[in-house]
């Protein structure tokens, strides 16, 4: 049996996050997010939690999918940050997926040994895509 770090429930965290998401399964993904968790978009808007489950459940998005590319977990004692960049596919309310690459950051906290994103930014896109 392989041993798995906390680094490695992190990403698997942040990987759940991303599926709730592309589901829109509003309470898998309230499950993996913290009571005060807040998240700035590529765009520049700012979300509270209740906000944010707002724009995914009724907003003009509707998520695909989400692929972290080169995810880098730093860990220290019950705090996480997940960097990485990341590959969403999102209807932005055009009726036709786009793809949006850019800068992810997340930090995650160990609370009842389990892991919850406390905050998160993303963006800029990156050119290209």
């Amino acid at each position: 049996m392989p041993f798995v770090t906390d680094a490695d429930d992190v990403l698997a965290a942040a990987i759940g996050r991303a599926e709730a998401m592309a589901s829109r399964d509003e309470h898998s993904l309230r499950e993996l997010l913290h009571p005060s968790f807040c998240w700035v978009s590529h765009k520049g808007d700012w979300f509270d939690l209740e906000s944010y489950l707002d724009s995914n459940r009724g907003g003009s998005n509707k998520w695909y999918g989400q692929v972290l590319h080169d995810p880098d977990v730093r860990v220290v004692g019950d705090t996480a940050v997940l960097r990485c960049i990341v590959t969403d596919r999102v209807d932005v309310g055009t009726g036709q997926p786009e793809t949006f690459t850019m800068p992810m950051t997340q930090t995650w906290v160990r609370e009842s040994d389990r892991w919850l994103c406390l905050a998160g930014h993303a963006g800029p896109r990156l050119m290209g895509d």
